[in-house]
């Protein structure tokens, strides 16, 4: 058998014990629900045990009632003795063990036993024993052992190993408890359920003790603490220590309880009786600390939504508060009657088939609040905005845990579900750090190049000396000839606050612009058909016998272009243009140093 030198239990380590139990019933569960139905059948019967001792539960529940009875040879039978017969020395071995508890050992709260035939699987022992606590006597920490052995009809039961009981046996106690030499006669000769009258007593009043034990240290130590530490008067620090102030007083509590029930040798009878009062109020402890934890945090994420002009960011915070506590109940109630001993399986399973039905139910609504969630998280549109969704151009009034509200340009009010919102593509003009300004001004086709050149050079002037508009890129360029026009093109950006002071630079821009082309002596285009009545001089003889003449050259040479250049011509027209032309302020060719 191996054999583990623990030491008694550990309150810090509670909640984790607590997770577990519930981890382990969520297990179960799974194995209930997943185990297939031809091994239910094939697998044999057990008939009930009469002494409840077909799991390490019920044989620890069977001896701790049967000590209170004060049956001790109903006790015995809970305990393996391959090498002891006698009657009179079992129940003496009974009563030994229970001395030894009553002294300073423990047993593990009935919650924490596994109810199951097989015992734990996860305590890395023997697949047939269980370690249920300890006894200390003579400087030496024993541990009691559960295995699970044969009945008279080989049926399997569990039984205090019979290594553990040898060691019991071997053990002598040479002083009384505590409790026993404080307490008075007459209290002491008393039973009331297999324990002195006194005991009861003592375990009342030290339950109001440790309260007020606990109580005394939390408050001068939170009353010490911002005296200290000056930062911790502020939030959040302040409001994290308010939520603990409550849960940490309980916890100290049954942490005191505990100590001093032990050190004053109290029966563990009362002990494991008040065992699942511990544990409860330690979950209890720790529900009101998520309770508490989740008001500090959504009072402090309501304020700091206020301060940033987030409305809708408090909608959320207070749905995912309320959704916090409800998940805290829950798990709260599911812990509760697991430790109390209900089967809560059918009823997850039960909780869980509803759930998946609900989920189906409120499938747009979930969608909707995901939705916003992500509307609060990412950002990407705030009251106020002007945005488009899709085809909807307007404001945003409202952004609601279900639908956001906009007001489009003509005044009236649409209302869009967060979830398809967030899906959509969402443009946000409140946002932008520069207007466009992009225009194609069409001039008649009497236009000069002359007059061109002078629109290009005079409209980037404008460009360049209006201080709203950003240099680069800042162009005017000549981009094409039109069914009725000549084109030029404007695109610059625009310094502007808004979209008014964005109209009011382009007007002036277009203003200045005007002024430009009047100055040109031209005129602006416009779509139509010029029909000239006048005599047709016809074409130029001169130009068409000069064009007509080249081309006889190149055939007669064999240097026809057509239809296309020869590598060589190619190469012998390369760069033969001035670029920038003769005049530019860019060009280094001027008609007076060429």
């Amino acid at each position: 058998m191996h054999k583990f030198n623990f030491r008694t239990l550990h309150l810090s380590s509670l909640p984790l014990l607590l997770l577990g139990i519930l981890f382990l019933s969520f297990n179960a569960q799974a194995q209930i629900l997943g185990a297939p139905a031809e091994k239910e059948d094939q697998k044999e019967e057990i008939p009930e045990d009469p002494l409840g001792r077909r799991s390490p539960r019920g044989t620890v529940t069977g001896f701790i009632d049967a000590m209170s009875a004060q049956n001790y040879s109903r006790a015995a039978r809970y305990l393996e003795f391959s090498s002891i017969s006698d009657q009179e020395e079992q129940e003496e071995i009974v009563q030994v063990l229970l001395r030894l508890l009553d002294q300073g050992g423990n047993i593990l709260p009935y919650s924490l036993l596994s109810k199951n035939p097989e015992g734990r699987t996860d305590d890395n022992l023997d697949q047939d024993t269980d370690r249920i606590g300890s006894v200390s006597a003579d400087e030496e920490v024993i541990d009691i052992f559960l295995v699970q052995t044969k009945d008279e009809n080989a049926y399997p039961v569990w039984l205090f190993s019979n290594e553990s009981v040898r060691q019991i046996a071997s053990l002598t106690l040479d002083r009384r408890a505590l409790i026993y030499r404080i307490m008075p006669q007459f209290l002491e000769n008393r039973i009331w359920g297999g324990v002195p009258a006194g005991q009861w007593i003592v375990a009342i009043l030290l339950i109001f003790i440790s309260y007020g034990l606990a109580w005394s240290i939390i408050s001068f130590v939170t009353f010490l603490l911002p005296r200290i530490l000056k930062g911790t008067k502020k939030d959040p620090v302040s409001g994290i220590i308010e939520a603990l102030k409550l849960p940490l007083m309980l916890y100290a509590a049954v942490w005191v309880f505990v100590i001093f029930s032990r050190n004053l040798g109290l029966s563990i009878i009362i002990r494991q009786k008040f065992s699942v009062l511990i544990i409860i109020i330690g979950i209890a402890a720790l529900l009101i600390l998520l309770w508490r934890l989740s008001d500090f945090l959504g009072k402090y994420s309501q304020q700091k939504m206020i301060l940033r002009g987030n409305p809708a960011g408090v909608s959320i915070v207070l749905f995912l508060q309320r959704a916090a506590k409800i998940a805290i109940v829950i798990f709260g109630v599911i812990a509760i009657l697991g430790i109390l001993g209900i089967d809560v399986t059918t009823g997850l399973a039960a909780l869980g088939i509803g759930g998946i039905a609900l989920a189906l139910g409120a499938q747009k609504t979930i969608e909707n609040f995901v939705g916003s969630v992500t509307l609060i998280a990412d950002r990407p549109v705030r009251v106020g905005d002007f945005c488009r969704v899709g085809e909807i151009l307007g404001t945003v009034e409202k952004i609601g845990v279900r639908s956001t509200r906009i007001r489009t340009l003509d005044r009236t009010l649409v209302t869009i579900p967060n979830g398809a919102f967030s899906s959509d593509t969402i443009e946000n003009y409140a946002h932008r750090d520069k207007f466009r300004f992009h225009s194609v001004i069409n001039f008649r086709y009497e236009t000069s190049p002359d007059q061109l050149r002078f629109l290009l050079a005079e409209l980037r002037k404008v460009l360049y000396a209006h201080p709203k508009v950003f240099e680069d890129p800042a162009r005017v360029r000549f981009i094409g000839f039109g069914a009725s026009s000549l084109d030029i093109e404007i695109f610059a950006y625009l310094n502007a606050i808004n979209y008014d002071d964005y109209l009011e630079i382009k007007e002036d821009l277009m203003l200045l612009m005007m002024d430009v082309v009047d100055r040109s002596g031209t005129e602006f285009a416009f779509p139509s058909q010029t029909l000239y009545f006048a005599k047709d001089g016809g074409l130029s003889k001169e130009k068409v016998e000069t064009a007509e003449d080249k081309v006889k050259k190149w055939r007669e040479n064999g240097e026809m272009p057509i239809p296309k250049y020869s590598e060589e011509q190619i190469q012998a027209l390369r760069s033969s243009l001035n670029y920038p032309p003769d005049g530019s302020v860019t060009s280094k060719r001027t008609p007076g140093n060429e």
